[in-house]
């Protein structure tokens, strides 16, 4: 098992990860944007979520680095990751589920079966722009990812963002419902973006990107104003 150290409880704790499990169903799979949305928003409402039962287990996640895994399911794969404890975001085209953190090493076996890379999604139409005041997780245009690698990433995005928010800023933004878009950036807006100290994300490079690459960051109305 892979063990961090957790100095300020004077003991090891198993490192661990937050899983998602994207439904992609053959004859009708969910478009990207949908997807990485309902990624984003599946974090904070995780993160907030009241249940008892997983309030350990999600602040000691929260301690450590961040780590999320995307698998994807479909017809039978899908019904059974539903049956675990976990919630599921549905947001447009997509449908997305959530569970709370497990060691990273000691997946649930009707989750381990499940294939984690080479999740391609695609938009086949123009999104529309961003409303004024809307949270915006920014997709770097300097890293190439697949649809399951950029989902996390966003994740990974407004759970930053979230952290660097007032107590009154959260609770705004979770009674909005967490609303929030994601985009890809352009090298000039991604420029601009990091310039004005938004939080960044840096991956790990477990997957995909090199460690230490920017991969996304978010934009929030309330720390731009404050």
């Amino acid at each position: 098992m892979t063990i961090v150290g957790n100095a300020a409880a004077g003991h090891d704790v198993p490192e661990l990860v937050l899983p998602f499990v994207v439904r992609i169903e053959r004859a009708a799979p969910p478009k990207r944007t949908d997807a990485l949305e309902a990624a984003a928003r599946g974090v904070l409402l995780i993160l907030t979520d009241p249940r008892p039962a997983w309030h350990e287990a999600i602040t000691s996640w929260d301690a450590q680095r961040i780590r999320k895994v995307v698998r994807r399911a479909r017809g039978a794969e899908w019904q059974r990751a539903s049956a675990l404890d976990g919630l599921t975001v549905r947001h447009g085209s997509a449908q997305v589920r959530v569970f709370p953190p497990i060691p990273v090493d000691d997946w649930p076996r009707d989750l381990a079966r499940l294939q984690v890379g080479g999740t391609e999604l695609d938009d086949p139409d123009e999104l529309p722009p961003v409303p004024t005041g809307v949270a915006l997780v920014l997709l770097s245009p300097h890293q190439a990812m697949t649809a399951g690698k950029a989902m996390a990433q966003a994740a990974h995005a407004a759970q930053l963002g979230w952290r660097a928010s007032s107590p009154a800023d959260r609770v705004a933004w979770r009674d909005g419902g967490f609303g929030l878009a994601v985009r890809d950036a352009s090298p000039q807006s991604w420029a601009a973006a990091v310039a004005s100290g938004a939080p960044v994300v840096r991956d790990g490079g477990f997957t995909e990107v090199e460690p230490g690459a920017e991969t996304a960051l978010a934009m929030l109305p309330w720390l731009r104003s404050s």
